[in-house]
Parts: structure tokens; sequence; C-alpha cells
């Protein structure tokens, strides 16, 4: 019983890297490689072999390695094939909400005054900052700040709360205190 410990110990300490070699050469990923001479280590020595020598043990393990990963790989393949059937249903996509949100937010864009529509339009929907902006459309910063305040307002009153990311940018819009404060 003690053979095949010390066999398996011998190519451990003197063949390990050439077995990590050989095993990353056949996955092409490090952490994988190492689990390959793992479970290969683990099949070769799981069982007695009359015979085996350290030479012999080496041959084991690289065909072990091989094995173990072609095994993974079909297993990946079988799964891929009938994993859909394992997942709910994705819910129906409704192939018009997009326009009808489109519709909502021209509509909604429609009711603002001529500067709020373009500074809204400019800063949300072609990504410009403030003082860009302000130079486009010939305005003072602190004007387009206003009308980008003015037309949030309205939007929200009606499309409803601003999304998270747009709820952010408006920190950079005064709010009528600070403004008066000013």
């Amino acid at each position: 019983m003690s053979e095949w410990r010390e066999i398996m110990a011998q190519l451990v300490r003197d063949r390990e890297r050439a077995l990590l070699g050989y095993a990353y050469v056949v996955c092409g990923d490090g952490a994988m490689a190492q689990d390959l001479v793992q479970d290969a280590l683990v099949r070769t020595f799981s069982r007695p072999r009359p015979g085996l020598t350290a030479v012999k043990a080496e041959a084991y393990v690289r065909r072990a390695i091989t094995s173990v990963y072609i095994d993974g790989y079909r297993r990946d393949q079988r799964w891929r094939r009938v994993e859909h059937l394992f997942r709910p249903a994705p819910a129906a996509v409704d192939p018009l909400a997009g326009v009808e949100a489109g519709a909502d937010v021209l509509e909604a864009l429609a009711t603002l005054a001529p500067r709020e529509r373009a500074c809204v339009v400019l800063r949300f929907f072609d990504d410009l900052t403030v003082p860009d902006i302000a130079r486009h459309l010939g305005l003072a910063p602190g004007s387009v700040k206003r009308y980008l305040h003015d037309g949030l307002g309205r939007l929200e009153l009606l499309l409803g709360p601003l999304d998270d990311d747009t709820a952010e940018d408006r920190h950079d819009v005064p709010t009528r205190r600070r403004m008066e404060g000013d």
C-alpha cells in the first residue's frame, strides 16, 4: 500500500511542473490545468495497479489528464444542448414596447418650451455637457442649467420618475433654492 504512495509522491515531487505544463497545453487555462492534474492523480492512484513504476505512472497520469478534459468537454456540450429545458421560459417580449415608450418620450418632449427641449435633447440624447450646450446654443451655462432643471421637472410629471443614472445627472443642475441663494 505504501509503495503507490511513494510512487505518487515521487511523481508529484519530480514531474509536477511537467504535468502542469502538459495539462495547460491540453486545456489552455492555468487553473483548469491544476484541476486536471489533481483529478488525473486521483484517477490514477485511486485503485491498485500492479507493477506500477514512476515512468508508467506518469504515462497513466498524462492519459488521465486528456481523458478528464475530454469527459468534461463532452459533459459541457451535452449540458448546453439541454440546459434550456431547465430554465424558465423568458417572458414574451412585446415588439412594440420600445415604440410606445419612444412615442411617450416624443409626446412629452413636445410639451417643453423650445429652449428647454433643445437643452434636454442635447444633454441626454447627444450627451453634451452643460458648457458644450451653452456654446452650442449661445447661452450662459446658468441658463442651460435652468432650462434643464425646468425641462426635467416637466418630463418627470409626464413620464414618471427618472432612472437612477438620469437622477444622478440632475445633481449638477441647480435647484430653485440654490439659484435664489446665488
